[in-house]
């Protein structure tokens, strides 16, 4: 059978799996297998126990349970609670500002937490509620915190960023400083709109109980500058952390093992979570989306090993590089199979498939690596809102069950549209990922 029959049948098998419900992780690791058992005989079957252990057997993967556990110590702490509170105390005048101030708490939990779900479900809970008692409707509400959480695989610390990282062989720290910028300019994006739809219906909130009388307000600032204290340790720790890697004076593994430490301790002591029950569900938290994770990372490899060894990979990377289009037609196609494949897979499973395939003919056509990475991400992130699978939209949903999921889906997509448009304007104006990255790594 030649490389792209083959290939065909096996995308169309993979797909099949998943839309019965397989867990990723499986559906690559079995569909992978058969492929190779078939073509090569039952030999291969040692060499995926060795490719499997392979994959994962690498000191650099440390970072990525690390900054998971770092998150979920974050995530379970009324961190997202305080955050909130602050930020409304200084947006909830404006009008629409309510709904800004969450997207402002979007991006920096998404900094402290590096998970667009954690993200989306920590703001959400507050957010939605507060936003709906105010007069916001529900897609505005629903669509602003959906999209806010997407930040979360961009702004660094990014989990997906490390995964990247270390599929492509390339460095860590430059790529969190490549997203920093532009996960600014998302957040700004978002706003912007969060404005205009609040302008063109005339403005949302109603006055806040506790603007009410001036004891109340009184009360109302010196609590939420309170909070905005206990959320400072936090912010200087992921500081700390990002100058760390950023001069060269720890590797992603040792920074993230330390940040990890640091916000567990911080949980325990400024929100004292010293009992066992907080304890035991950050550690749940963080076991399960590692042991996800890496499954996934261990499955993909065992696919790409696949996949190369029957000559699918070579066959479809030589058909795209012998296209004989210009440069930037090559980067709509490869957008438009990004944007697809995030519809329906998560990032990690994208990013690991498809990374290592894709960044020889990025560099072939002369593209910024870094670049590249900033671009594949937001496509993802605009899976994370859409259907089918859109997992922050479903976080949404469980978050508000009484809003219409239609609701959720409309108020998301202008925000959609809005990372679109960045990509736009990163791809006309590439130094916006590659300009700080320049700057200090010289």
């Amino acid at each position: 059978m030649d490389p792209v029959t083959s290939g065909i049948m096996i995308v169309v098998v993979l797909m099949v799996l998943m839309a019965i419900g397989t867990p990723i992780a499986f559906a690559l690791g079995s569909v992978s297998l058969g492929a190779l058992v078939l073509d090569r005989g039952m030999g291969e079957l040692t060499y995926f126990g060795e490719t499997f252990y392979g994959s994962l057997a690498s000191f650099s993967f440390v970072a990525i349970p690390m900054f998971i556990l770092m998150g979920a110590a974050v995530a379970s702490s009324p961190t997202g609670r305080d955050l909130y509170r602050s930020l409304d105390l200084w947006m909830g005048r404006v009008p629409g500002g309510l709904a800004i101030s969450n997207i402002g708490a979007c991006s920096i939990f998404a900094a402290l937490s590096g998970s667009s779900p954690a993200t989306s479900a920590a703001i959400g809970k507050l957010g939605i509620p507060e936003m709906r008692k105010r007069g916001y409707p529900d897609g505005v509400a629903a669509g602003c915190i959906a999209a806010g959480g997407t930040l979360g695989i961009l702004i660094p610390p990014s989990v997906t960023m490390i995964v990247y990282g270390i599929s492509t062989e390339t460095s860590i720290g430059r790529l969190f400083i490549a997203g920093a910028v532009p996960g600014v300019m998302l957040a700004v994006l978002f706003m912007a709109w969060t404005l205009i739809a609040c302008k063109l219906a005339g403005g949302y909130d109603t006055p806040s109980p506790v603007t009410q009388a001036a004891a109340q307000v009184k009360e109302n600032v010196e609590g939420n500058l309170k909070a905005l204290f206990r959320v400072l340790p936090f912010l200087v720790v992921v500081t700390g952390i990002l100058f760390a890697l950023y001069g060269g004076v720890a590797t992603p593994s040792e920074a993230a093992a330390v940040g990890a430490f640091l916000c567990l301790t911080l949980a325990i002591v400024v929100y004292r979570m010293w009992q066992a029950k907080p304890l035991k569900l950050i550690m749940r938290d963080a076991l399960r989306e590692s042991v996800m994770i890496m499954l996934i990372i261990a499955a993909a490899e065992i696919f790409a090993y696949a996949l190369s060894s029957m000559f699918i990979t070579q066959t479809v990377a030589g058909a795209i590089a012998d296209l004989e289009v210009n440069r930037w037609v090559l980067m709509g196609i490869i957008n438009v199979f990004l944007l697809v494949a995030g519809f329906f897979l998560p990032p990690v499973a994208v990013i690991v498939m498809t990374a290592p395939i894709l960044l020889p003919i990025i560099l072939a056509a002369n593209f910024d690596p870094y670049w590249f990475a900033v671009i594949l991400t937001i496509n993802l992130e605009i899976g994370l809102i859409t259907p089918p699978v859109g997992l922050n939209l479903f976080i949404i949903k469980g978050i508000a069950p009484d809003i219409a999921l239609r609701d959720v889906l409309l108020g998301s997509l202008p925000y959609a549209l809005c990372m679109v448009l960045g990509i736009v304007l990163l791809c006309f104006f590439p130094s916006i990922a590659t300009w700080l990255p320049d700057l200090m790594m010289n």
